[in-house]
């Protein structure tokens, strides 16, 4: 066996799991769910019609380039609305539809790390544990970057040591981020690009959240948005991914994409030719169709934006916790270490929440989860609300 296998962690739901062993939540009241980032709301009638027209197509073999009209399609989303010059983002250099943003990210560092140097994968901590699994079974070594209240959930790249930048293969963004919700602005992206260029590594953002905000006027800036505006439209070392997990509910559908500098991708696309995962084609053209309409994606933001705005003003009764920049998670802290709180209020309330320390590292004597919970306001807005309730109920009998 491949023994960087024995360097992996359990993953955060695997310890959550350990957690609350032995725990009998009260008869006679409902389970809600506020710790998985599953969307709960409804998958959009016409992707689902699209794939029950075309299930003929499962005696086709996809291929791993996908469809010109999907790699199209993508290219024509992502040019508006990432404000791309027309034609920049070349459907056939630039793009490559992937199963879900998960498989991609793995993939693509298995990919891309050069292990007979040395090697190092950066991130933000917290992170995706798909950040640091990938980088450890390519034999590179994780970097964490300390995401907190005192920088505003970004990591402060300028103080990342020469050292670091020197055997940087890969850094990981993820804006929005994943647990924070904190959106990396423009300036920070450019300095992060500087930083590529003068250390020749690979910028990979992680955007699968992006189409999550609050207000429809201020969508948040994207990498490839960032290249645009500085001119950079060949996007070197710049790589993004994206799904329509999020965006559009559809978890179960594993559609996104990789798209930026082609020399990366003609690359990942030449692994992704042996590693045999192409995209069936009931679910390209399902995607396409996805990618093609915003109605959905708007009623989706409103109904977060309502649970954001029904469940926030309950817990500041209780606990300090801000409303996002986007995306569907909530990062609060708690009156008790996290780990407590999260198997006590599921005991005690039935209510069950991710402690943030299983989402990060502990670097330096300081991990940046701890004390605060992900609570993902994925569940209807009436359990969500009842949630917020019976959160701030269980704080009250226990901070007595």
């Amino acid at each position: 066996m491949n023994p960087n296998l024995n360097k992996l962690h359990p993953y955060p739901f695997e310890k959550l799991a350990k957690l609350k062993e032995g725990i009998e939540p009260p008869a006679g009241i409902r389970p809600i769910s506020l710790g998985i980032g599953e969307p709960k709301h409804p998958s959009p009638e016409f992707v689902k019609r699209v794939i029950a027209d075309n299930l003929e197509k499962l005696a086709n073999y996809p291929t791993t380039k996908g469809t010109d009209e999907l790699r199209q399609a993508i290219s024509a989303w992502a040019t508006t609305r990432f404000e791309l010059a027309e034609g920049a983002l070349d459907p056939a250099r630039h793009v490559v539809p992937v199963n879900g943003t998960r498989e991609a990210i793995f993939s693509l560092v298995q990919a891309v790390i050069d292990s007979d140097r040395p090697a190092t994968v950066v991130s933000p901590n917290p992170f995706y544990q798909v950040y640091e699994g990938a980088a450890l079974l390519a034999g590179a070594t994780p970097v964490y970057l300390p995401c907190d209240g005192t920088n505003n959930f970004i990591p402060d790249f300028d103080a990342v040591p020469e050292s670091v930048w020197r055997d940087c293969q890969i850094l990981f963004l993820c804006s929005p981020g994943n647990p924070s919700g904190a959106v990396i602005p423009r300036a920070t992206l450019t300095r992060v690009i500087e930083l590529a260029d003068k250390h020749d590594f690979i910028v990979a953002s992680d955007e699968c959240y992006s189409e999550l905000y609050p207000d429809e006027a201020q969508p948040p800036e994207g990498l490839l948005q960032t290249c645009a505006a500085i001119g950079r439209d060949d996007f070197a070392r710049c790589i993004v991914f994206h799904s329509l997990s999020k965006r559009s509910n559809l978890p179960g559908l594993r559609s996104g994409f990789v798209a930026g500098d082609a020399n990366v991708i003609q690359g990942y696309l030449k692994y992704r030719t042996y590693h045999g995962c192409a995209m069936p084609i009931q679910n390209q053209l399902a995607s396409i169709a996805a990618w093609q309409d915003e109605d959905h994606v708007k009623e989706n933001r409103a109904a977060y934006r309502a649970k954001f705005e029904a469940v926030v003003p309950i817990l500041r009764e209780i606990m300090t916790v801000d409303f996002p920049d986007a995306g569907f998670y909530l990062w609060p802290q708690t009156p008790m270490d996290d780990e407590t709180f999260a198997r006590e209020l599921s005991a005690q309330q039935n209510v069950h929440v991710l402690p943030g320390r299983y989402l990060s590292r502990t670097v330096a004597g300081h991990n940046p989860g701890e004390n605060r919970v992900r609570m993902a306001l994925v569940a209807p807005i009436e359990e969500c609300v009842e949630a917020a309730h019976r959160i701030v109920d269980f704080v009250k009998a226990n901070t007595r």
